[in-house]
């Protein structure tokens, strides 16, 4: 009897022990299993494939799930349905959602990149390219509405070329697929993220001669959001989860490109490090990536006057109401 009561005993502590340390311990228990759809797998997002590499989710807390949406709307969608807990897009999809009269609507609460992240590839080789050579060509552009196209009229306007006039702009086809396209010989030019614009250029069936990063100037390109009924009723997971971006965000920018090219190749098993050392080296240098998370009242101001331009802004939306800043305060600190 007393053989079988310490043996109780014995299990009993040691379920106990086990209990209480759980399989990780993040803010003190397992693992909090969250999805994350992202708009497009790019090396563009370099700072979060770090995050996921070097295992910041997991110190937080956090059992991630990535998913590739393959289109801002699509990611939206698969955010307002809650087949994602969230949603990492160009911000333009909350004003759209929010003014169409969503009740649970997506809110902002870290911005990752602050420049557009793809380039404008030429058929033919152009030393010199300035904006004024795209004039009466046909360029594969993207979808109506999103951001990679938006900024691209947005450089054009700025120099004063007219995309609706001027420029033959396709946007027929699938978000992803244009490179393809290219290679097959439609359009005169295309408007490729990385590693496409890259490979095109490997490839020989094109080469980059504008950088859009640089030549559109800061904008808030992409970041992360999630419903307002999550973000209310789960704050210390999306406090987790900005904390472990916020460390991707200060190792790429305390890292080489060779060091951070290192860290994601994982990621991108498909592209050889040389390829993308080079394109993460093109990314570091045009300041691609903020320093912290913190999406500006500024930043939101001009992704408005972006959608103005392209007329796809129904109303003005007040920066509070869609952006919160708190969780990004409090990981950079």
């Amino acid at each position: 009897m007393k053989k079988l009561f310490s043996l109780s005993l014995v299990l009993l502590l040691c379920l106990s022990f086990l209990t209480g340390c759980g399989s990780k311990e993040g803010a003190g228990g397992d693992l909090t299993k969250v999805t994350l759809n992202e708009v497009a797998h790019s090396i563009f997002y370099a700072p979060m494939y770090v995050a996921i590499e070097e295992g910041y989710f997991e110190e937080e807390g956090i059992d991630l799930t990535l998913v590739t949406g393959f289109g801002a709307d699509k990611t939206m969608t698969a955010l307002l349905t809650g087949e994602a807990d969230i949603g990492f897009m160009g911000s333009e999809s909350t004003i759209y959602t929010y003014a169409n009269g969503t009740q649970d609507y997506a809110i902002t609460f870290a911005q990752l990149t602050q420049r557009a992240g793809n380039f404008l590839v030429s058929r033919t080789p152009i030393d010199n390219f300035s904006w004024d050579m795209i004039v009466g060509t046909d360029v594969l552009g993207g979808r109506p509405g999103g951001m990679p196209e938006m900024v691209f009229e947005y450089i054009l306007l700025k120099n004063n070329i007219d995309p609706k006039l001027d420029v033959n702009i396709d946007q027929s086809i699938d978000f992803g697929s244009t490179a393809a396209a290219f290679s097959g010989g439609q359009g005169d030019f295309t408007v490729e993220f990385e590693p496409h614009a890259t490979a095109l250029e490997l490839k020989g069936d094109g080469y980059v001669v504008a950088s859009l990063g640089e030549d559109s100037g800061y904008v808030p390109y992409t970041a992360f959001s999630a419903k307002k009924s999550y973000i209310e009723e789960h704050p210390e997971i999306i406090q987790a989860f900005t904390n472990a971006l916020q460390k991707g965000m200060d190792y790429v920018n305390s890292h080489t490109p060779e060091e951070i090219a290192k860290i994601i190749q994982p990621q991108f098993a498909e592209t050889d490090m040389e390829t993308l050392v080079t394109i993460v080296k093109r990314y570091h240098e045009q300041d691609t990536w903020k320093e912290d998370l913190i999406f500006s009242e500024d930043a939101f101001t001009l992704l408005q006057n972006i959608l103005e331009e392209s007329d796809v802004l129904p109303e003005r939306v007040p920066y509070d109401v869609l952006v919160n800043t708190e969780f990004a305060e409090k990981a950079k600190n």
